[in-house]
């Protein structure tokens, strides 16, 4: 019974905590550029609005735009009880898949949300879209490489034998293989959660991508996507966080104390890795559009040279 209701305190740390994610990110970002910015609930009173508004749906729309954000919002939902969150140690269902079970279940999502771009007839979803996939053809090759680092560094793919292993060895955790494997993985985090010197999360044409898949999705069905947003940027950040950077400070008897305290833990974890991003995404100068390969391109070779240090040692 105690191990069911952490795996549900998992999934709803992942819920609730996601928007002040975003909004300490946003808060740091406006910092950096000397402004004051909104506060660091701005997110759910975002939300909240949004959930009060009213539908208004495209005329050229059909049923798979209407059960996209539905798609989008209960994937992000299932990776929580895949992945260690508050407990070092496996869940009752845990074990449903490994960590790249849970790189195809986000990627649903996302291609969901593609596919509904298109559908919406926009020629924003359909620049958004396409756009998505551009990028995509050289990001998801790249997550599949670094999983197969994992997989050769800790001979396993489930993320708590991961965790275990950087945990217990320092060896490991100095390993060229896995500072390879953090730095490749980290290239991937400003991809996945907008943060590539081309993304722009504005609604100015010439940098839409994540804005223009929903852009037109309105009232409570925007809600669902902002906020699966949110939670599969929380999701990335556990995952680079507690498996790869900083595998420490989460309950390892499982207890209610334990789990509170990982939850602290989590949030002060995020907070200096959010604090990096916005800091790498600060001082790098914007690159044109077409320049979107050259830091997926030095991801993948980051995943390549983890792959050949994991054999050479």
């Amino acid at each position: 019974m105690r191990d069911i209701l952490l795996q549900i305190a998992q999934v709803l740390t992942v819920l609730i905590l996601a928007p002040l994610l975003q909004g300490i990110i946003l808060q740091f970002e406006e910092r950096v550029q000397r402004a004051q910015g909104p506060g660091i609930f701005q997110p759910y009173r975002d939300l909240w609005k949004l959930f009060h508004k009213q539908l208004v749906i495209p005329e050229t729309a059909s049923w798979l735009f209407w059960i996209t954000p539905v798609i989008g919002f209960t994937t992000v939902l299932t990776v929580p009880i895949l992945i260690p969150v508050l407990t070092n140690f496996p869940l009752p269902q845990s074990n449903m898949g490994d960590i790249l079970g849970g790189g195809l279940i986000l990627t649903l999502g996302s291609f969901m949300i593609t596919l509904a771009g298109l559908d919406s007839g926009s020629a924003y979803g359909g620049l958004g879209s396409s756009r998505s996939v551009m990028i995509g053809i050289l990001a998801e090759p790249t997550l599949i490489l670094v999983f197969v680092g994992i997989t050769l560094l800790a001979r396993a793919m489930l993320p708590f034998v991961v965790n275990h292993l950087l945990v217990s060895s320092w060896a490991a955790y100095f390993s060229p293989a896995h500072v390879f494997i953090v730095a490749a993985f980290f290239i991937l985090l400003l991809v996945e959660t907008d943060r590539m010197p081309i993304h722009s999360s504005t609604h100015i044409e010439v940098y839409m991508i994540e804005e223009a898949r929903i852009l037109e999705y309105s009232g409570p069905l925007l809600a669902l996507l902002k906020w699966a947003g949110m939670m599969k940027q929380f999701i990335l950040y556990t995952i680079f966080c507690n498996v790869l950077l900083l595998p420490w400070a989460l309950s390892i008897q499982g207890t209610a104390l334990g789990a509170l305290g990982a939850a602290a833990g989590l949030i002060i974890k995020f907070t200096l890795v959010g604090c990096l991003v916005v800091t790498v995404e600060t001082m790098q100068s914007r690159l044109r559009f077409y320049r979107y390969q050259e830091p997926l391109a030095a991801s993948f070779l980051l995943a390549i040279l983890s792959i050949v240090s994991s054999q050479i040692a």
